[in-house]
């Protein structure tokens, strides 16, 4: 089968990429191990969040200070302005709206009850101007009977310091009474699927008008809307008082409903997705990536003229560390990493560590590097990428959006 282009992971970088170059009309395919990291989505894109430790206000304006082997500072400060811009309406396109800017992040309240500094916010979730109040001081915390994954007690001791008097209740109804006795079905995308037929919303809302008779907000886990992305803002109309959702445990089920639409967007552009396959090997000819072979094609050979690698990084098995070296699994591409082992670790636990930084090595074009040179049509994404730490940094979905979209531009040039 041959196509223009064929992204190798079919996460948020994947997506992105392959998102943009079917916009343009290329005949594009992904190729997707499975469940993507979007599944663990807290309802925001972070863009920059924190810079040695403190805390960025304008994410546009710090990155300048990143180091130059950060991804942002490869792509280039010039061209970081138009992409971050881009964004919001990209996502527009595939049906996903979010609120937020680049030159100011604003901050979300966490399940844990502290407020998070980010970038871009699905609109199920609610946006803070500042971290040090909560608006409302009389909170109802409101949770299912038996579902375990949203820890209120977190919740109402985060919100002391903003001098809240939150209370917990639970809301019990017959149609969560199946899911409700069988702890394992207890999952927010389970409760979800309820609320997707329609029929309990109405109930429920009037459950927790009752409940929160008394309190100025009510706080909910963001458990609505897995395939119906009304189901939030319905609930909210029907609600007689503010409604702040929070995350659960993953599965996320706005980040199920983020990958499925952005799924849905790449196919309805005429995108091929192969989910559940994996990429075995390449083929390679005067330097170029000619094809790949995937384990369910057997001898069908996938060729392309150009090839995105957006695999992920150590969590999703993009780059792999064994005893005495860190390896690229699938084609054996150039690690900008350390191979000494002791180098790998800072033995404080919550310091920066070094491993987060390793990556695939590339060019300034973002083209994949083997054996010291540029493969001339392979180019890299997302967090396959070293450079960067986005876990102290808060800078991971901002790294795989822009650096996805940056390396379309390229292919498209």
């Amino acid at each position: 089968m041959k196509f223009d282009n064929i992204i190798i992971g079919g996460g948020l970088s994947g997506l992105t990429s392959g998102i943009k170059l079917a916009e343009q009309g290329r005949k594009c395919a992904i190729v997707s191990s499975g469940q993507s990291a979007i599944h663990f989505f807290s309802g925001s894109f972070d863009l920059l969040g924190k810079i040695n430790g403190q805390e960025v206000v304008n994410p546009l304006e710090e990155m300048k200070k990143l180091s130059l082997k950060h991804p942002y500072q490869r792509i280039g400060m010039e061209n970081i302005a138009p992409l971050v811009n881009e964004v919001p309406q990209f996502l527009k396109r595939a049906g996903l709206s979010f609120s937020g800017q680049a030159s100011k992040n604003h901050f979300v309240l966490t399940p844990m009850g502290v407020m998070k500094p980010t970038w871009l916010t699905i609109q199920d979730f609610t946006c803070f101007d500042t971290k040090d109040e909560f608006p409302w001081k009389k909170a109802v915390i409101l949770n299912f009977s038996g579902f375990l994954d949203f820890h209120t007690l977190f919740i109402k001791d985060g919100l002391k310091k903003f001098e809240v008097n939150a209370q917990i209740k639970n809301i019990a109804m017959k149609e969560f009474e199946a899911i409700r006795r069988n702890p394992s079905e207890m999952r927010s995308s389970n409760i979800a699927k309820v609320f997707d037929q329609g029929e309990a919303i109405n109930e429920f809302a009037n459950k927790v008008n009752e409940l929160s008779e008394g309190f100025e907000v009510v706080i909910l886990p963001a458990v609505f809307g897995l395939m119906n992305n009304k189901v939030a803002a319905d609930l909210k109309e029907k609600i007689n008082k503010p409604l702040v959702l929070l995350p659960a445990l993953p599965p996320s089920v706005p980040g199920i409903r983020s990958q499925i639409m952005l799924r849905q967007r790449f196919q309805e552009l005429g995108g091929t997705y192969f989910l559940g396959d994996n990429v075995e090997e390449g083929v390679f000819e005067n330097n170029r990536l000619i094809e790949i072979k995937t384990n369910n094609h057997g001898d069908i050979k996938l060729e392309a003229d150009e090839f995105i690698l957006a695999s992920g990084s150590f969590y999703s098995k993009g780059i792999v560390a064994i005893h005495d070296k860190l390896y690229e699994p699938i084609f054996g591409l150039d690690i900008d990493g350390d191979n000494d082992r002791a180098q790998w670790l800072d033995e404080k636990f919550f310091n920066d560590q070094p491993y987060m930084h390793y990556g695939v090595k590339t060019d300034e074009h973002f083209r994949a590097m083997m054996n010291g040179k540029p493969i001339e049509n392979l180019y890299v994404s997302g967090s396959v990428l070293g450079g960067a730490n986005p876990l102290k940094e808060g800078s991971g979905a901002g790294i795989s959006l822009l650096t996805s979209l940056h390396v379309a531009e390229q292919i498209l040039k």
